[in-house]
């Protein structure tokens, strides 16, 4: 497996500065290949950061930068959100011009992720040398084409347990925004597709075509691949369907937290009951949990973001910053406010109790953290 994890090598042949390669071609030239039910936001966030690259001011013009969508143009491919997009360029297209093929990923468990012209230009472009890029879950149609061999891959921790489960010989990564092995990138999705967009602008054009694509989009400025992802529910695995269930909805509702009563309601079964087969599958009572969860994501946004402890208390669903500080002191021994300055230490010690207790250690399954 190769070491580049974080982006440090350049995969694809551009020159950064004028916006043109010596050949006089776009120093950036980018290829999509679109699975059934792909993430709109995950090409549209791609696209977007090129076109924003490749042009002074808005004008839009596929200058510096050209991308294509592969594909035939009488088949529109459908977004997990049901809106389609129409291919503009023929699968037969001369790849040798493309710097990166994307694998635009999706909904899993949906039937073929790509067509067999799709596969197939996919292959032709792993035997030309081509960088191939999985976003979203691109990494799995990678991983189940043969691609990703000997080769650690970015997946979201959402989907973490899907990956290893069908592809427990490869190396999955689910602590950073996007991975470099080579000549493959992997990106977990979501935000952080705009991250490694803006990654490779700054390759090949320089890092003020990178910033003011950001700045137009109104991101903060480039994150690295390794940057933490969000993080997951807090404990161990489960077998429990309703609780897998319960903790989804937890995490999806963190600013606005569920009463236990909604959450046993949309579960179909009484709230005694919900507390009684939460509590046997975590070791802890799902009060416990919800808050728990909502500590760990205050304490990611206090080590990644700006924000004062009161907007991160309010944004975590506390109702002040004196609640959010006396049961983040209860569970990690130490004031929100320090750490920042104590970024270092606190990270090594800040492991979230899975049953019983609080501010100690115990048994911690990393699949479920990140």
């Amino acid at each position: 497996m190769g070491n580049d994890r974080t982006g440090n090598r350049s995969a694809g042949g551009g020159r950064a500065g004028d916006g043109l390669a010596s050949s006089g071609r776009p120093a950036l030239s980018v290829g999509f290949l679109l699975t059934n039910n792909f993430t709109l936001t995950a090409l549209s966030s791609f696209i977007d950061a090129l076109r924003l690259a490749a042009d002074e001011g808005d004008g839009s013009r596929p200058i510096r930068c050209h991308w294509h969508v592969l594909g035939n143009a009488d088949e529109p491919r459908k977004s997990s959100c049901g809106i389609a997009v129409a291919p503009d360029t023929p699968y037969d297209f001369d790849l040798s011009g493309l710097d990166y093929l994307v694998v635009v990923g999706g909904l899993l468990h949906r039937g073929p992720q790509l067509d067999a012209q799709g596969a197939a230009c996919l292959a032709r472009a792993a035997k030309a040398g081509i960088a191939l890029v999985g976003v979203c879950t691109g990494s799995f149609v990678l991983a189940r084409s043969d691609l990703m061999q000997d080769r650690a891959c970015c997946v979201s921790w959402y989907h973490f347990r899907d990956f290893i489960e069908e592809f427990p010989h490869l190396v999955p990564v689910a602590e950073q925004l996007f991975v470099e092995d080579r000549d493959r990138i992997t990106c977990s999705g979501g935000a952080g597709v705009v991250d490694l967009a803006a990654h490779l602008i700054e390759r090949h054009l320089g890092a003020q075509a990178a910033q003011k694509a950001m700045h137009i989009l109104q991101v903060d400025p480039g994150r690295a691949a390794n940057q933490s992802q969000p993080p997951p529910p807090v404990g161990g695995p489960v077998l429990d369907g309703r609780v897998r269930r319960a903790m989804l909805m937890m995490e999806q509702n963190l600013g606005n937290p569920l009463a236990m009563e909604e959450i046993a309601a949309r579960l179909k079964i009484s709230t005694r009951q919900f507390e009684r087969v939460f509590q046997s599958a975590t070791g802890m009572s799902p009060n416990r949990f919800y808050r728990l969860l909502r500590l760990r994501y205050g304490l990611w946004m206090l080590k990644t973001s700006p924000r004062s402890v009161t907007d991160v208390a309010l944004e975590a669903g506390f109702a002040d910053c004196a609640h959010f500080s006396r049961h983040f002191r209860d569970v990690f021994g130490i004031n929100p406010s320090k750490v920042r300055k104590q970024a270092e230490t606190v990270e090594a010690d800040m492991i979230l109790p899975i049953s019983g207790g609080t501010s100690r250690k115990t048994q911690y399954d990393p699949r479920f953290h990140g």
